[in-house]
This record gives C-alpha cells, structure tokens and sequence, in this order.
C-alpha cells in the first residue's frame, strides 16, 4: 500500500504552510496548502502543486538549511492510502493515517487544487 506524509513546513521564504506528499510509482506527489489539511467534512483548503520529491522526504524532520524551502519541517501526519481514482484533474484517495482519516479528493483548478474530506 503506497505511503503519504503531510509536512508543517516554517519556511524562511514561504512561512508557516503544510505540504502533502502521496507516494506515486516511486516518487512523491507534492501539494502546498497555507493551513492544515481539512480534519473535517465542509472544509476546503486550496494549494499548488510543487515539484515532485524523492521517496527520502517520506520520514524527513528536521531543519533545510539553505534554498527556497530553507527552514524547519515536522511530520504533521502520515500514513498509508488506498488510491481510489487518478485522472489529470482529480484524485481520489481513501487516508489512513493518525490525523486524515477517509475519503479526500484533490480536484485541480486553473489556478491550483482543491483538497477536501468527503462524506463516508
């Protein structure tokens, strides 16, 4: 079953934001989102998309020293995910972690993606 990780990530740059990152054929798919993902039904967050990131930033902790990411990142929540559905403008994944539990769906907009819990 593939992993995901969500990251608190207190950028020097970018400030406070969370990224979540699904593992995907051995890479991570990576979403920046400025609050916490949604614990709840009703709860909407909107992101964008970043480049992908090796496998390595599943379990990282620690402080980046340099580059636009530089700063201190924490593990927020992490997991396993069954991947439901995937097209170019819309996942659907079932979480299984410690905070994000259920069904979420990513849709994508012009402008970034939508990030929100459904109804069981």
């Amino acid at each position: 079953m593939p992993r995901f990780v969500v990251h608190e990530h207190i950028a020097r740059k970018a400030g406070l934001h969370y990224d979540l990152r699904i593992e995907v054929n051995g890479i991570l798919k990576d979403w920046a989102f400025r609050k916490p993902p949604p614990e709840e039904i009703g709860v909407k967050r909107f992101g964008v998309a970043q480049p992908d990131h090796d496998i390595y930033w599943l379990n990282f902790e620690g402080e980046i020293d340099n580059g636009y990411g530089a700063g201190v990142m924490r593990i927020w929540d992490q997991g396993l995910y069954d991947l439901v559905k995937m097209t170019d403008n819309s996942i659907t994944l079932e979480l299984h972690g410690s905070k994000l539990r259920g069904r979420y769906k990513l849709i994508k907009f012009k402008d970034g993606w939508l990030f929100f819990k459904l109804k069981a």
